[in-house]
């Protein structure tokens, strides 16, 4: 069984959503934790989770960060975190039970498992691992949602995301 620390100095969470029909705007979550267990390797053995403090939210605009947090999306005063913990991974995918607002569903992701590399600072190995993909906001009561008088809607329904996560690997 291998020992992870992670690293999140080195780990990130962003994602992206349709604007009006026609752009992107892009975000992240600033605070959040992960975890990995299992043996690094045999990809089938891994294990991971992970928790999003959803206040942590930016997209660098104040404004949107509060609606964002407000009842109309994520309603932080009640729903304090994202929670994702995974039931298999391959070489390809994981697969796990994602949590937003309350609302849990299963979920597959893409999945790169970064293999083992000796960090030149320390010394020691680590190791990561990105997930990306997309979810669609409305089954999890994101549903809020504005019609735009030449046809479509403010907010997309489908976020994409990619995940980072970097742990260092302890013997």
């Amino acid at each position: 069984m291998t020992t992870f620390k992670f690293d999140k100095a080195h780990s990130s969470i962003d994602f992206s959503v349709k604007h009006m029909m026609v752009s992107k705007v892009k975000g992240e979550f600033t605070d959040f934790d992960a975890t990995l267990t299992g043996d690094v390797n045999d990809v089938n053995s891994l294990k991971a989770t992970a928790t999003i403090q959803v206040v942590s939210i930016d997209t660098n605009n104040a404004d949107r960060d509060g609606h964002l947090k407000s009842a109309d999306f994520f309603d932080v005063e009640q729903f304090e975190t994202i929670t994702f913990v995974s039931k298999s991974i391959t070489e390809d995918t994981i697969t796990g039970d994602l949590t937003i607002k309350g609302v849990t569903h299963e979920e597959t992701f893409d999945i790169e498992v970064g293999g083992v590399h000796k960090n030149p600072f320390t010394g020691g190995d680590v190791s990561g691992v990105s997930v990306s993909g997309k979810i669609n906001r409305e089954k999890y009561g994101l549903t809020w949602n504005q019609a735009l008088e030449t046809g479509g809607v403010m907010v997309g329904k489908d976020i994409k995301f990619e995940a980072s996560a970097e742990f260092s690997i302890e013997a």
